[in-house]
């Protein structure tokens, strides 16, 4: 056509070719640069509603052809997929998929848990340190001792702890005070040892709570007398730590008496033996001389006056700073498990497990939880209408089938594979003879209507459309090749 560059010949016939008459799109040459080494200025871009030209063509590619293809790409194909993504779905866009968002969410929820919970592990590692048991002179729980302590030191009493007989033996002296925290737990061979310790030391020996399992090495002639029922009582004798710290909880626990030659049964005192606080006639602190002079042995039937929620009531912390404080040392001895006699340790196995776990870890655990708890409210999907959204593309029905066929091989599912082109065939064939769709898949409905439409020799129809699982590929690829060939006798016939 006069006028008309070759250009836009090329143009006009790839637009009246179509798109499935196109081999591949073709583009404008590059012109090669000029003598001078320079390259041509490029054509400026038609006009927007200039002849020839479409929305979404880049400069030199003919229009109607579509998206341009890469070299080594079949034409027709679409955008060129990335590995790793199915045919079909398109190009990958920056917007996120929901599965990715929830994925995202989920990691980094479990990323803030994770956080939360090495904090709470952390903080109780760090407050394990400085938390101990019961009657510890370094706990500041309720039932911890750290108070007493504290006020012996600025008394200028020392405080040592251990926590083997051996070496509560070795600590003991003239100006030692041993505290025995617990000496029902004691064997055999550790009460030996305290016995010992408390005839050659000439010092003084608290024991706290004796009970009958412990009196009969550690003080002989002394026994328990029951409990006693109240718990702060009064002095009721002459022992200057008594008189002067006056009423006090020394109650609530053990009272004793002693069968020692010439005592009193009424007070439950022998000869030098001093008994204070009665509770029911029965002494609950009793003060026994021992064989080295100046030494002395001290049963104090309950704990209450040590424990730091109890110092600070009626005379506690008087009557402890003077039964512990009369020497300038003062060994605690908290009997650990290498010392403890099997048979005493019968109560714990009735304990509890929130009794068994530490304060330290209880809190961690709560803070834990709290943590959690707030956490999940944070993080929780909030309720409200479905909102629907639209895929991002449209997939092909040959590259679903194709797909699903590829999953049935992987599986090795011939029999799924089967059962579904069969009940597919009968379908169609049920429309081609008439057969009512409820009826498709009755073999004495079918398959008298299918045979009636055949022309050529018998063949067992029931068997075909109705038959048994393929016994391998090769089976089930002729049996769609012989329902192919079925249905197709059946439309031409």
């Amino acid at each position: 056509m006069p006028g008309r560059s070759p250009q836009g010949a090329e143009r006009t016939t790839a637009a009246l070719s179509g798109p499935e008459n196109r081999s591949a799109p073709e583009e404008t040459p590059r012109r090669a640069p000029d003598p001078t080494g320079t390259a041509p200025a490029p054509a400026e871009a038609p006009a927007p509603g200039q002849a020839g030209t479409e929305p979404g063509t880049e400069p030199g590619q003919a229009p109607g052809t579509g998206p341009r293809t890469e070299p080594g790409q079949a034409p027709g194909t679409g955008p060129r997929t990335e590995p790793g993504q199915a045919p079909g779905t398109g190009p990958r866009t920056g917007r996120a998929t929901p599965i990715r968002r929830a994925t995202r969410r989920v990691r980094r929820t479990a990323a803030v848990l994770a956080v939360l919970a090495t904090g709470a592990v952390i903080l109780a590692a760090l407050n394990s340190g400085t938390r101990h048991g019961h009657l510890d002179p370094r706990s500041a729980d309720p039932s911890g001792s750290r108070a007493v302590a504290e006020l012996l030191k600025d008394r200028g009493v020392t405080t040592r702890v251990v926590t083997t007989v051996r070496e509560a033996a070795a600590a003991t002296g003239p100006r030692t005070t041993l505290l025995v925290t617990d000496p029902d737990r004691l064997g055999a061979t550790q009460r030996s040892v305290i016995r010992s310790a408390i005839d050659l030391s000439g010092g003084r020996t608290v024991l706290l709570a004796p009970g009958d399992h412990s009196l009969s090495e550690l003080s002989p002639g002394v026994r328990t007398a029951g409990d006693a029922p109240d718990d702060v009582l009064a002095p009721r004798c002459d022992l200057p730590a008594a008189t002067s710290a006056g009423r006090a909880a020394t109650g609530g626990n053990l009272r004793y008496t002693t069968a020692l030659p010439g005592a009193e049964a009424e007070t439950g005192t022998g000869p030098g033996a001093t008994a204070c606080y009665p509770s029911g006639g029965r002494p609950t602190l009793l003060v026994l001389p021992t064989g080295t002079t100046g030494g002395d042995t001290v049963l104090l039937g309950s704990e209450t006056i040590l424990l730091n929620e109890s110092l600070a009531e009626e005379g506690n912390a008087s009557l402890a700073l003077q039964l512990l404080g009369s020497r300038p040392d003062l060994v605690w001895y908290m009997p650990s498990l290498a010392d403890s006699d099997p048979s005493a340790d019968s109560g714990d196995a009735n304990r509890s497990l929130f009794e068994l776990v530490p304060a330290g870890w209880s809190w961690a655990l709560l803070q834990l939880f709290v943590a959690a708890v707030l956490a999940a409210l944070w993080r929780a999907r909030r309720l409200g209408p479905l909102v629907t959204e639209k895929l991002p593309v449209a997939i092909r029905a040959s590259e679903t089938t194709e797909g699903r066929a590829r999953l049935y091989r992987k599986a090795g599912a011939r029999d799924r594979a089967s059962t579904v082109l069969r009940a597919a065939t009968r379908e169609r064939l049920a429309a081609l003879v008439g057969v009512p769709p409820a009826q498709a898949h009755d073999p004495a409905a079918l398959v008298p209507a299918v045979s009636g439409r055949l022309t050529g020799g018998p063949r067992d129809v029931t068997a075909l459309l109705f038959g048994t699982t393929p016994s391998d590929d090769a089976a089930l690829v002729a049996l769609a090749d012989h329902l192919d060939a079925l249905e197709r006798e059946v439309r031409t016939s």
